[in-house]
């Protein structure tokens, strides 16, 4: 039985296609396919995309990518997926995706790292499904909450020969007001819970608190901005203390004057990104 219920090739306007090229190059539009597709995870129809180098002629490593935001608020739309997934996809990987579940048209509720975990490891099993995916080479890659849901990821298995985080949060100080945008991203997702509670999602959410459960065998690349003002960079940094201690093998890279999006190292931080995934993935 298919977990995709259903898979639909993005196709983007003439001048939308001159934007990705500007955005993210040719070898972009030009080596790759993107998909929006609804799969089932824990019984919920879940939207996500996929996305596939051209050349079909052989297999490739697998790459799942786990998006930011909450809710709707930090969903890919097609034009973005078709850049971010497509770019990843003309580097010679098979890309899985989720918006998680409640987002996008999906089933369920968007529960910041709890359940919706599983749309993560739910994602695994597509590559069954994707001819020209090698499921025994899986790399997994999160910005800012996917960083997140990256870390947790990496305690339920040890089957990723590499991950990438970036900006990613690592510490929910949900009694902190460093940041207004953190700040207010707890009060929308977990502020509707007792006072007891919500500490708690917030520790459970937590990798610095729990950081010995992370795969020993997957090799990190951290990414942070110093100049990061939604999630901190100290995030990274506190996280980075604790897997020298339990010698998790990572590199820790700290972008002077980045921020949260990178914008003004985009070509160094595609660079590495590239570069680790071919390292490890290859």
């Amino acid at each position: 039985m298919s977990n995709i219920i259903s898979r639909q090739i993005i196709e983007l306007t003439e001048q939308q296609q001159k934007m990705i090229v500007s955005g993210w190059g040719s070898d972009t539009l030009n080596k790759s396919i993107v998909e929006k597709i609804v799969y089932t995870s824990d019984g919920l129809k879940v939207s996500g995309y996929t996305a596939y180098p051209k050349d079909d002629s052989k297999k490739y490593p697998c790459i799942i990518w786990c998006r930011g935001g909450i809710g709707n608020a930090g969903a890919i739309d097609k034009f973005t997926a078709r850049g971010i997934f497509g770019q990843l996809a003309s580097w010679g990987y098979c890309v899985f995706a989720s918006q998680y579940r409640g987002n996008d048209g999906g089933e369920g509720h968007d529960d910041f790292g709890g359940d919706d975990l599983n749309d993560v490891l739910n994602l695994i099993p597509l590559a069954d499904e994707m001819p020209q995916a090698n499921k025994n080479i899986l790399g997994i890659e999160g910005w800012s909450r996917g960083g997140m849901m990256t870390y947790l990821t990496l305690t339920k298995t040890n089957i990723f020969k590499a991950a990438i985080v970036l900006g990613g949060i690592a510490n929910l100080r949900c009694n902190s007001d460093e940041s207004k945008f953190m700040r207010r991203l707890y009060e929308h997702t977990l502020g509707r819970y007792e006072e007891s509670e919500f500490k708690s999602r917030c520790e459970t959410r937590s990798i610095v608190n729990f950081a010995e459960k992370l795969s020993k065998t997957t090799p990190m690349l951290i990414i942070h901005g110093n100049a990061d003002n939604r999630v901190l960079p100290h995030d990274s940094l506190d996280l980075s203390y604790k897997l020298l201690e339990l010698k998790v093998p990572y590199r820790l890279v700290m972008l002077e004057g980045g921020d949260h999006f990178l914008k003004s190292h985009r070509k160094e931080v595609d660079g590495m990104r590239k570069n680790w995934f071919e390292k490890y993935l290859r």
